[in-house]
């Protein structure tokens, strides 16, 4: 009998706050800490929480290409995802309310594949589409330039 995984799941994140930077949340049995620099009052012990999101969309990008490859017969050697974003600090610094946190990111996907030309268009457009990461981030406003650097071999 084969089984039927669920299309809506809930999430439940559970953060302790040891002090008024730094965040310590646990997702089952994960831990991931968050913080913020000495220079804001926080520890450095680890990225900050928009660090974090970035991270997140670098994430999410390699869990979905390779699904789409694979879905799709499209062999992945290897994959490396660079993202620079910028940020308008206006609202971080409680200068005025900002609509677009960042306004844009760059995402560099370097990827080393043998797929035909047909197979790298299907993952371009395919990433997008179901990335939620990026969807979220692009439905807010903000523009993600993809660069893709696609070695095929």
């Amino acid at each position: 009998m084969a089984i039927t995984e669920k299309l809506v799941v809930p999430m439940k994140l559970q953060g302790t706050c040891p002090t008024h930077a730094r965040t310590h949340v646990k997702s089952g049995i994960h831990e991931i800490v968050i913080d913020e620099p000495k220079s804001r009052g926080g520890t450095d012990m680890a990225p900050t929480p928009l660090e974090t999101l970035i991270a997140s969309l670098i994430g999410c990008t390699n869990v979905i290409l390779n699904k789409i490859a694979e879905h799709n017969g499209i062999p992945v050697r290897s994959l490396a995802v660079e993202a620079e974003a910028m940020l308008d600090r206006r609202g971080t610094q409680l200068q005025e309310e900002v609509a677009i946190p960042f306004p844009n990111i760059k995402l560099v996907i370097n990827l080393r594949t043998d797929a035909d030309a047909g197979g790298i268009a299907r993952l371009k457009s395919d990433l997008g589409r179901f990335c939620p990461v990026s969807k979220i981030l692009r439905q807010s406003g903000t523009e993600i330039e993809e660069v893709w650097n696609v070695n095929q071999q």
